[in-house]
C-alpha cells in the first residue's frame, strides 16, 4: 500500500504536536495508540504517514533538517 505524503506549511507548535504523536506510537510497537479518534482512516494508520517537505518563513527554521526545525518551534 502505498503511504501518504504530506506537506507542510508553519512548522510550528501544532505540527510539533502532531509529529511527536506520530512518532512516539511508531517508536514502541508495544504500545496500543490510546487518545486516537481512529486507529484508521480506511486502510491507512498513522505508520503510513511520511512528511517530504515543509515550508516556514522563521529564519531559525530555514534550511533545516525537520526534526531541528520543529525543535526551534519552542523558545531556548
Amino acid at each position: 500500500m502505498k503511504k501518504i505524503r504530506v506537506g507542510i506549511i508553519g512548522v510550528g507548535n501544532c505540527f510539533a504536536g502532531l509529529i511527536q504523536g506520530i512518532e512516539y506510537y511508531r517508536k514502541d510497537k508495544k504500545k496500543v495508540p490510546v487518545g486516537l479518534m481512529h486507529l484508521k482512516v480506511g486502510p491507512y494508520d498513522f505508520k503510513d504517514i511520511e512528511f517530504v517537505s515543509a515550508f516556514d518563513v522563521g529564519a531559525n527554521k530555514i534550511g533545516r533538517t525537520l526534526d531541528k526545525a520543529v525543535k526551534k518551534s519552542y523558545p531556548d
